[in-house]
């Protein structure tokens, strides 16, 4: 049971936002070990600020964020991706005028044992052969998909424990995201925790563990994904009924 496993990322009462507007109104949150845990909700919700405010790229106001015992909010972004947390951001964020083999080089940027890095490579254009065959192509002349698929595989060179994923769905032909959330789940599968923002819900319901629903920037519910899928609240406002 996902109850048992240890408490890999908790936030505790975080609150943060921009400039002067607060959007994070003190939230609590968990994921453990081994999970998929999603979180959603409406556009404007706080979903991507979650996500941004783990990975440091958003600082913390007030509250804390632990990863695995111990504070992650006090790191600059390049330390928690040192830690082992990865962040594919909405809107994919490849390197245009990078190669396919460039742009992952770069998700290694803060490896040192070239052989692990050459291991991974090869990991990432098996999970994603259509990467290799474009290994050459800029990152600007893929398709939304194979951009996609190239800022996971970007993502999964850093060898996180942890995988956040802001949106992967978004803009994308229903086969392509199958395919790649097949993809998330093997890589979960493979002993990598993921947490996935996700305006498909439905989608995002069948592929977790375990879910969140973030309005406003406050947490409303939380439950195993399969008792939110069937709440009647859940599936009026994000379910279509």
């Amino acid at each position: 049971m996902s109850d048992e496993r240890p408490v890999q990322i908790a936030f505790q009462g975080v609150k943060t936002g921009y400039g002067q507007m607060e959007v994070l109104h003190g939230i609590d949150l968990e994921v453990r070990r081994g999970e998929i845990v999603t979180l959603i909700g409406s556009n404007g919700a706080g979903k991507t600020t979650t996500l941004m405010t783990l990975s440091a790229i958003t600082r913390v106001w007030a509250g804390e964020i632990l990863y695995e015992g111990e504070r992650l909010d006090r790191l600059a972004p390049h330390e928690v991706v040192a830690r082992g947390i990865s962040h594919v951001p909405e809107g994919r964020q490849v390197f245009r005028d990078l190669t396919v083999h460039e742009n992952l080089q770069l998700g290694a940027f803060l490896r040192k044992d070239l052989d692990g890095i050459a291991r991974d490579l090869d990991h990432v254009l098996q999970l994603f052969p259509i990467l290799a065959e474009r290994r050459t192509q800029l990152g600007g002349t893929l398709s939304g998909g194979e951009q996609q698929m190239l800022a996971i595989g970007r993502a999964l060179m850093a060898r996180p424990k942890v995988l956040l994923l802001d949106e992967p769905s978004l803009g994308l032909a229903p086969l392509i995201v199958k395919d790649i959330f097949q993809t998330v789940k093997r890589i979960n599968g493979e002993g990598v925790t993921v947490l996935l923002v996700e305006q498909n819900a439905n989608l995002a319901l069948q592929l977790a563990d375990r879910g969140y629903v973030i309005e406003t920037g406050r947490i409303t519910l939380h439950d195993q994904a399969q008792a939110l899928a069937s709440n009647p609240k859940v599936r009026e406002a994000y379910l279509g009924g």
